[in-house]
């Protein structure tokens, strides 16, 4: 009997698979974010049109660990100064936007003919925006390490809090406690969250950096501790009784003193993006089509209070703080739709009697409707500010002191050369260069050069060079060259797969400079320059040329006037 319950659930995740990959293809073709198609998937693979999606338990659990590897990701790239530098902010524009969307939406609810109860509860769940989706988006453009990116971070975790109060207050309800005890279980669980702090706080002071050392020397072993750690921690804060986003957030934060945190980042980037393809689908299939028809024009009016009205109360508040209108409207577009929660809140309230089934399908219409639309908006929202930035001076105000982070990307930066690759060839060029006065950042996946370079007071990064996510983290601003010395036995891929792909993730990151790349047979230097190397070093001919340049007395450039001129 498990047998063939195990080859039935095979069948259909093969299915959503297939299905999943035929309506992407749509959706780029039609130039829609994947996000918009995977929800199409879940609606057209829910009950309510090819009920494909029977495996809700199985679904579930995929999705579930796809969000604890997001936010881990998340977390793993936090910066705790910044956060202290940011809090401010997060507290006010996240509590603000909280306080000002639930007063309007209940004021809406009632003008629309809503009783009390329903208006709180339509107004309550208006609050809530989705982290997962809108880290999801700001990750695919590469913002989430602008200032916008970071300051909607923020409000977007004080979101989360408020809605864990929000869904142990419901929890204490539903549970019959009232009083004093409904205090005592949310004062419980405050108590529960600081332990788990302290722990995290233990860890990282005395073992996460020579934990992770160790574990690097086995990278299959570092990505499977990370995905456990995440889902351990995950786990624990669901047991503790707040959120396994916070559990997974936590555990992200915890590893992100090491300098290890953007090897573990890269590996699990495409199994985050796998995984987090079920929470989609399990977020469509949830929809009931079938109660949505008469709340339409309800819906219509609250989509388009979320849509316009939530990024406007950011933009106002961010303004009066003194951030710029740019910053305040790009982070204000992260809160242009309801989340996941706002779903699962309307549907307790459903279970405690409190709302109708109307009212649930009201709030799923509101969530389909804004989470479609918002993907968009925050995908071109470049285009968008450039279009509304006349109509958005109001907003600024003439001095911006709280814009001293600015959007310049890392903070390190100002390296004439990236160097892929620290094995004998590598770390000679290095430090050939280095001796001359070129800034020089090496980047290397074997810990051992890592820590021997760090020892040497050099700088170096720990990473694959052939994961475009890594290369998207460099600091490339005012780079001359690229120039890659990866031996052939250092990558899993050939090496001059490993060498096109180097190239290809430069150019996608916007690198302006040029790029080297080393050849040990003449036939690939062709397929190279063809992809758009600039310079093909041959080691073996090369050192033979200079030698000969040697034997006569024949003068040769430096590497230094090579990098100062370009050629």
């Amino acid at each position: 009997m498990l047998e063939i319950v195990s080859v039935s659930v095979f069948y259909e995740v093969a299915a959503l698979l297939v299905l999943a990959t035929a309506v992407g293809l749509l959706g780029v073709l039609l130039r829609q974010p994947l996000i918009v198609s995977f929800i199409a998937v879940g609606i057209l693979a829910g009950p309510s049109l090819l009920d494909v999606a029977r495996s809700d338990e199985q679904i579930n659990l995929l999705a579930e660990l796809g969000i604890a590897v997001l936010l881990f990701l998340v977390g793993l790239k936090l910066d705790v100064k910044l956060v202290r530098t940011l809090g401010p902010v997060a507290l006010t524009t996240g509590l603000g936007q909280v306080a000002f969307t639930s007063v309007i939406g209940f004021g809406l609810g009632l003008a629309l003919g809503l009783d009390v109860v329903t208006s709180l509860y339509v107004a309550v769940a208006l609050t809530f925006s989705s982290t997962i989706i809108i880290v999801k988006l700001l990750s695919d453009k590469r913002e989430i390490d602008s200032l916008h990116g970071r300051v909607a971070l923020g409000f977007l975790i004080v979101q989360d809090l408020v809605v864990v109060l929000a869904m142990l207050v419901m929890s204490a309800i539903g549970a019959g406690a009232q009083g004093d005890s409904a205090a005592a279980e949310i004062a419980l669980v405050f108590a529960y969250g600081a332990l788990m702090l302290l722990a995290v706080g233990l860890f990282i002071r005395f073992v996460a950096e020579r934990l992770v050392e160790r574990l690097a020397r086995a990278p299959e072993l570092l990505v499977c501790f990370a995905i456990g750690w995440a889902a351990l921690l995950a786990a624990a804060g669901d047991y503790l009784g707040f959120s396994k986003e916070l559990g997974g957030l936590l555990a992200g934060v915890s590893l992100a003193s090491t300098r290890f945190r953007e090897a573990m980042a890269a590996r699990l980037a495409p199994l985050r993006d796998f995984l987090l393809l079920f929470f989609f689908i399990a977020l469509g299939a949830g929809l009931d089509l079938s109660l949505l028809d008469e709340q339409i024009p309800a819906a219509i009016v609250f989509s388009l209070f979320v849509l316009i009205g939530n990024p406007l109360i950011v933009l106002v508040i961010m303004g009066a703080m003194g951030y710029r209108k740019r910053t305040g409207f790009l982070a204000g577009l992260t809160v242009a739709q309801i989340s996941e929660f706002s779903l699962i809140f309307a549907a307790v309230g459903l279970s405690l009697g409190h709302i109708g089934a109307e009212t649930l399908g009201l709030v799923t219409l509101v969530g389909l409707i804004t989470i479609s639309l918002s993907t968009y908006m925050i995908t071109y929202s470049h285009h968008l500010y450039a279009w509304l930035e006349p109509f958005l001076r109001p907003f600024e105000r003439r001095t911006t002191p709280r814009e001293v982070v600015g959007d310049q990307g890392p903070a390190r930066g100002g390296y004439d050369v990236l160097l892929f690759g620290l094995g004998r060839y590598g770390s000679a060029i290095a430090r050939r260069l280095t001796q001359q006065g070129v800034s020089v950042l090496g980047v290397d996946f074997n810990p051992a050069v890592v820590k021997q370079w760090q020892t040497e007071g050099l700088d170096v990064a720990f990473g694959d060079g052939t994961d475009p996510e890594l290369v998207a983290s460099l600091p490339l601003a005012g780079v001359k060259w690229a120039v890659s010395a990866v031996p052939e036995h250092e990558t899993g891929v050939t090496h001059e797969d490993a060498r096109l792909g180097l190239i290809d993730a430069l150019r996608a990151a916007g690198f302006a400079g040029r790029v080297a790349v080393t050849v040990h047979r003449v036939s690939d230097a062709g397929p190279l320059s063809d992809r758009g190397a600039d310079l093909i070093l041959q080691p073996f001919r090369d050192a033979a040329d200079q030698a000969a340049q040697l034997i006569l007395g024949e003068e040769h450039p430096s590497p230094l006037a090579l990098v100062d001129s370009g050629e």
